[in-house]
């Protein structure tokens, strides 16, 4: 096997275990805290069940950033980044951009001393939040998977 294939398998886990994680988080585990009582504890008990899948999901957007990364360097294909056709390319390095400043800078830094400010004040509001957060950044994700699966595919 060579190493753009490497490069390619790797990249394909990543984002599976990636964006995998989020809609996890989106679809199964910030629905689930609803039933969690009170509801002064959501949050913590968010950050706590989420803090177990934050070093699965920097590790995973690491690996799919530096595969991703080789596989436009081994093809030369960043005038790629010029043509409109390829919006996919765009969107996948926009949205690792997007992750990796949130897992990397902002919510260790920002993030979740903000977050743990406003929900001992507002709970219920502070978990919307995170949940509409959650599920704009997993559509973005979904329509960028598609847009890059169809326009590797010729679509």
């Amino acid at each position: 096997m060579d190493d753009f294939v490497v490069a390619r398998v790797v990249h394909v886990l990543g984002v599976v275990l990636w964006i995998g994680g989020v809609a996890f988080v989106t679809l199964v585990l910030l629905p689930g805290l609803k039933r969690v009582q009170p509801p002064s504890e959501r949050v913590a008990m968010f950050e706590r069940l989420e803090g177990g899948f934050a070093w699965q999901a920097r590790l995973t957007t690491l690996l799919t950033g530096a595969s991703g990364f080789y596989m436009l360097y081994v093809l030369d294909a960043w005038e790629r980044f010029a043509d409109p056709g390829y919006w996919w390319l765009h969107a996948m390095s926009a949205l690792w951009l997007i992750f990796t400043l949130m897992l990397f800078v902002l919510e260790p830094l920002v993030l979740h001393k903000w977050f743990q400010s406003r929900a001992a004040s507002q709970p219920e509001s502070t978990l919307a939040l995170i949940q509409r957060l959650h599920w704009i950044l997993l559509t973005a994700s979904l329509v960028t998977v598609a847009g890059a699966v169809a326009g590797v595919h010729g679509g």
